[in-house]
């Protein structure tokens, strides 16, 4: 019988974990390409220590929310919907009206259904910050621009 020496899969401890900040700039960025590598940064998942059922994920500050881009006709058919858990409690807003009134919002929206549907997702969650202009109260962090065409 051959037997091979098999090397045990890495997981990573919460001590070895090392959190960087990033700041993105969401101007002329498509929404769904822009959320989909944000989502992977906040679950760690371009790390080499990634774990699944660990928080190896890191800090994103997204500036510049309200000049997002969708694709097609979205900007004109996109609805939100949102239910307050009351009998008739369901409200809509048009992506236009969210755009005007909250655009953090609509990039929010985007990656948080990107991730895990957990209470892991909703803690990764909480290292996103999103700015509709181009200033954020962040620079204490030292964030790193990222390059998202590389992830």
């Amino acid at each position: 019988m051959n037997s091979k020496l098999v090397q045990p899969s890495y997981s990573a401890k919460k001590g070895e974990i090392t959190r960087e900040w990033y700041i993105v700039d969401a101007e002329g960025q498509t929404l769904g390409r822009l959320a989909s590598k944000v989502a992977k940064i906040l679950q760690g998942k371009h790390k080499p220590i990634y774990t699944p059922h660990i928080d190896t994920g890191d800090f994103v500050i997204i500036i510049n929310a309200e000049k997002i881009n969708v694709t097609g006709d979205k900007a004109n058919t996109k609805v939100y919907r949102n239910h307050s858990g009351y009998p008739g409690g369901l409200k809509e807003i048009s992506y236009k009206r969210l755009l005007e009134k909250q655009p953090e919002q609509i990039i929010k929206y985007a990656i948080k259904g990107m991730m895990p549907k957990t209470i892991l997702g909703k803690q990764m969650l909480k290292k996103l910050k999103v700015y509709a202009g181009p200033n954020h109260p962040h620079q204490a962090q030292k964030p790193k621009e990222i390059d998202l065409e590389k992830i």
